[in-house]
């Protein structure tokens, strides 16, 4: 028998949100399994994700793991007896795992992953979609699924594609090796690294950096980015959108600020 649970083994949720200003941060809280995703692990995040999508106060996102051990390993294999033995079952997961990868991928504000330690499998696809990755030296990644017999799904292999391209997905899937922090800064994975004791302070330094820009223009910064990695046909209108910032009180308080040689103070509007 299947048995779920959204708490992990303090009782606490499997996904917290704190809240600091305008920087949230998201943390993936099964610290004993080295926050291992299970079903409800995965199905809450998307929740918390789509939640903070609609939220207008939010500048910047921090997504990291519970503790300094491992940001996640990927998903908890003693889940796959009950919940992912076969196919039927492995598609009804699977869509759990779409909808909340999804919820990322489409995120308007921006994301940093601060990632300690363990960042493998399905935590490598969510870091993955984050728009700025801080890790630590000792930091380590992979993707050793095809020990396991399994393929990641399209939904699943689409983040790492666009991060890295196909060549560097390919070698890392087919090889199965898990590589080191330096690896992973030449290979694209992440984007800097930092010592060990010093990933959280710059992982937030970052969000702040983030947070203090115009909300609206990181905003429009994601979703420009996408349109063009999506490699359709700009239209007139998604032109004309660019300059939709130059009808904004954030676009005025902006260029009043730098005249006056002071520090802008952002309401997104």
């Amino acid at each position: 028998m299947n048995t779920t649970s959204t708490t992990n083994a303090a009782g606490e949720s499997l996904v917290q949100v704190q809240r600091d200003g305008g920087i949230v941060t998201v943390v993936l809280n099964r610290p004993e399994k080295l926050n291992a995703f299970t079903i409800d692990g995965w199905r809450l995040l998307g929740d918390t994700f789509l939640e903070l999508n609609d939220d207008d106060s939010v500048r910047c996102i921090v997504l990291r793991g519970a503790g300094e051990k491992s940001f996640s390993p990927g998903n908890d294999i003693s889940e796959f007896e009950t919940s992912r033995s076969n196919k039927k079952q492995a598609v009804a997961y699977g869509a759990v795992m779409r909808r909340t990868i999804e919820s990322l991928a489409n995120c308007r504000h921006p994301i940093v992953a601060q990632i300690h330690g363990i960042c493998v499998g399905g935590g490598l696809e969510i870091a993955s979609l984050a728009d700025i990755r801080i890790c630590g030296e000792s930091s380590r990644f992979g993707v050793p699924i095809k020990n396991l017999g399994l393929v990641m799904s399209y939904s699943e292999l689409s983040p790492l594609v666009r991060l890295v391209g196909p060549t560097v997905a390919l070698q890392v899937l087919l090889e199965g090796t898990i590589f080191d922090a330096s690896e992973a800064l030449r290979l694209g994975v992440v984007t800097r690294v930092a010592a060990d004791d010093q990933v959280a302070a710059e992982a937030q330094a970052t969000a702040r950096r983030v947070a203090e820009g115009a909300p609206l223009v990181a905003r429009w910064h994601k979703k420009f980015v996408r349109n063009l990695m999506a490699g359709t046909p700009l239209t007139d209108a998604d032109r004309d959108e660019a300059f939709d910032c130059f009808d904004t009180e954030d676009f005025r308080t902006g260029y009043r600020a730098f005249l006056a040689k002071e520090k802008p103070q952002f309401n997104g509007r």
